[in-house]
């Protein structure tokens, strides 16, 4: 599913860009999505290297490469961070990533550390030209350095890898949810192993409640929307997961 435009209203725009074929990330989909405001770019997770040239291609129907003005990593997965040397070629975009992670980026290429940028643990404001988007934490759900993007202007919260789906391309594809029920069991095994605690969701959860958000999109799977967004915050408020559920031998609870 490409070019699914979920904000628009003529001066910004909100787009899921790509949903990588999943034999391109190893049997996971993966989305990639870009923030247009007045003709200026961001870029948010723009995936590994095997799904580069098609990210590029759906990007080339919204801007031009040189109209890019920041690229926004979630985290440090390769499915994240993989092909991040190819679009530092192409562009001249500064790279936004927790200041975690800053120290492990040369392991992905040669790429130009000077124009990465640490983001605080606090999270901080991300300026482009007539916009300000919020750049918040999202930390051990499931990387100790996570970030969130949340984007005011279209009230939409992309969460990285916080509601991801675990959807292996075996169904229709679908852009949104809407009603929650039904998804719980796509994303349930996921988050309960790979979320480090339910303290650290709360958090989550309280920080995204004041933000009050009309959408939530996460890097796989698809994007919630209207009561499933509530839905989902109830649902992760009061999930245990990760050093919660673990037991004494090392298992996890199926």
């Amino acid at each position: 599913m490409r070019n699914v435009t979920l904000f628009d209203d003529g001066d910004h725009q909100f787009i899921l860009l790509n949903e990588s074929d999943p034999g391109a990330e190893n049997g996971i989909e993966s989305n990639q999505y870009l923030i247009v405001h007045q003709r200026i770019g961001v870029l948010l997770d723009p995936g590994g290297w095997g799904v580069m040239p098609r990210v590029l291609t759906e990007m080339l129907h919204h801007l031009q490469p040189e109209d890019l003005a920041a690229i926004v990593l979630s985290h440090q997965d390769p499915d994240i961070v993989g092909g991040i040397a190819t679009w530092l070629e192409l562009t001249s975009a500064t790279v936004h990533v927790s200041s975690t992670w800053m120290r492990f980026l040369p392991h992905y290429g040669q790429i130009d550390i000077g124009r990465f940028f640490g983001v605080p643990d606090q999270g901080m404001a991300l300026e482009i030209p007539g916009c300000t988007l919020q750049l918040i934490p999202a930390h051990f759900l499931h990387s100790p350095g996570q970030i969130n993007l949340f984007d005011p202007a279209s009230g939409i919260l992309f969460s990285g890898d916080v509601g991801a789906a675990a959807i292996k391309g075996d169904g229709e594809p679908r852009a949104f949810i809407d009603d929650f029920a039904p998804h719980v069991p796509a994303i349930a095994g996921f988050h309960r192993r790979y979320m480090a605690c339910n303290r650290a969701l709360r958090i989550w959860v309280a920080r995204v409640r004041s933000l009050n958000p009309t959408m939530i999109a996460p890097q796989h799977g698809p994007v919630y929307r209207g009561q499933a967004v509530a839905d989902l915050l109830d649902w992760l408020e009061a999930l245990p997961c990760g050093a919660d559920i673990m037991q004494a031998d090392g298992a996890f609870p199926s």
